[in-house]
């Protein structure tokens, strides 16, 4: 593809991708798979991926969301927000052994703006596994990233009231 042409095509894929997202904070889940799945069908990219995803677990399909973010890791494996994703969903599946190395990776990835994501994630965790000293500190590290993160700061309260 020359440079011209693949210019147009991440161009394009970037509007389809963005329009997915419309429809999806707008709540029409199946119109934004659509979308999301078009944009990559354009230019492939993780964030697209990852977002289709995020799309599949509002239909609480998990296998086809990790699947979906393991596509994305496969395109830019510097990109943390598809290994939180996947972590979250392993979480929902029950499996919260599984979701630790991969909210981890999420923790130590060189591009993610929200680390307090996969902190919150890793608290969660530990918070259902009953290491509440754990739990705490993963949430209070989530506060540290993002001071007004309601649902860390919440949890932070519901762990300081377990050790009074």
């Amino acid at each position: 593809m020359s440079e011209e042409k693949e210019y147009y095509a991440r161009e394009e894929a970037f509007r389809v991708f963005q329009e997915g997202y419309e429809k999806q904070t707008q709540g029409d889940v199946e119109e934004a798979i659509g979308l999301y799945q078009r944009s990559i069908d354009l230019y492939p990219t993780a964030e697209a991926y990852t977002f289709l995803g995020w799309a599949y677990s509002f239909q609480s399909r998990y296998d086809d969301a990790i699947e979906a973010c393991r596509k994305a890791i496969s395109v830019d494996p510097d990109y943390g927000n598809p290994y939180n994703d996947i972590g979250a969903y392993m979480i929902e599946k029950g499996k919260l052994e599984d979701a630790i190395p991969w909210l981890e990776k999420a923790v130590t990835a060189k591009r993610y703006e929200s680390y307090c994501y996969p902190l919150y994630n890793l608290g969660r965790v530990w918070e259902r596994k009953g290491d509440w000293e754990k739990a705490f500190y993963h949430y209070n590290e989530a506060l540290k990233d993002n001071p007004d993160y309601t649902l860390a700061r919440r949890a932070k309260a519901r762990m300081q009231a377990l050790f009074n």
